[in-house]
């Protein structure tokens, strides 16, 4: 109880912090693998308007599938899960010019899938959380309720996806959070993030682990 008290004035007092001088704490980016910064990614669900300049016969608006593909009319289709808007831009281009001279084009984030974070484990109420702005990961875990008393709070592993079959490992130690200045050491979350807070402390934890892996961790204790 000490220690989730501890953490809720931690959080009141970044939030004063972040109010009264206009910026944040200083943190870890929130983007791309841990301590790199990126734009954002599409994912499926996605919905993208593809807008030709001279020849707008070909503009579409398509829904980026499950499997990560788009299907155009110039391009056929095209695999733009896990790129940022810029790339797609990029691809397509290349295969429309196989068919149009000097082709220009815009491509447009019409909608996208609210972005969430799961954490799973030793906390009140485990489940997905939507990530409205900027989080941490202490943050998400308070928004789960907090640490039940059979957390182990000083291994705090977060897991990001960065392909399909693979996900990079953070560990953070959050038992000896005791002021604002600690804030450092936490993490910005990205979409997709899942924070897991084991009971026991694991003995070997890999920098990178199959998802598979982490589906197998993660999803039972989230029941």
């Amino acid at each position: 109880m000490v220690l989730k008290k501890l953490l809720v004035v931690t959080l009141l007092l970044a939030t004063v912090t972040v109010a009264t001088y206009g910026q944040a704490p200083k943190q870890a980016p929130s983007l791309g693998t841990f301590g790199r910064e990126d734009r954002y990614t599409l994912n499926p669900g996605d919905v993208l308007d593809i807008q030709y300049r001279y020849t707008p016969e070909f503009n579409q608006t398509v829904t980026i599938q499950p499997d990560g593909y788009i299907s155009l009319e110039i391009g056929g289709d095209l695999k733009v899960s896990g790129r940022n808007l810029t790339q797609v831009r990029t691809l397509i281009l290349s295969k429309a010019r196989e068919r149009l001279a000097s082709p220009e084009l815009n491509v447009i984030l019409k909608e996208f899938q609210k972005p969430y974070v799961v954490v799973a484990g030793e906390v009140v109420t485990p489940g997905k959380f939507e990530v409205r702005e900027k989080m941490t990961a202490i943050q998400a875990v308070l928004l789960a309720g907090g640490f039940k008393d059979s957390a182990k709070s000083s291994q705090i592993l977060v897991f990001r996806k960065l392909n399909d079959d693979t996900a990079e490992v953070k560990s953070l130690d959050f038992k000896t959070l005791k002021k604002t200045a600690d804030l450092e050491n936490d993490l910005t979350l990205q979409a997709g993030d899942m924070i897991l807070v084991p009971r026991n402390r694991l003995s070997k934890v890999e920098r990178y682990v199959r998802l598979a892996s982490v589906a197998s961790w993660v999803n039972p204790l989230l029941r």
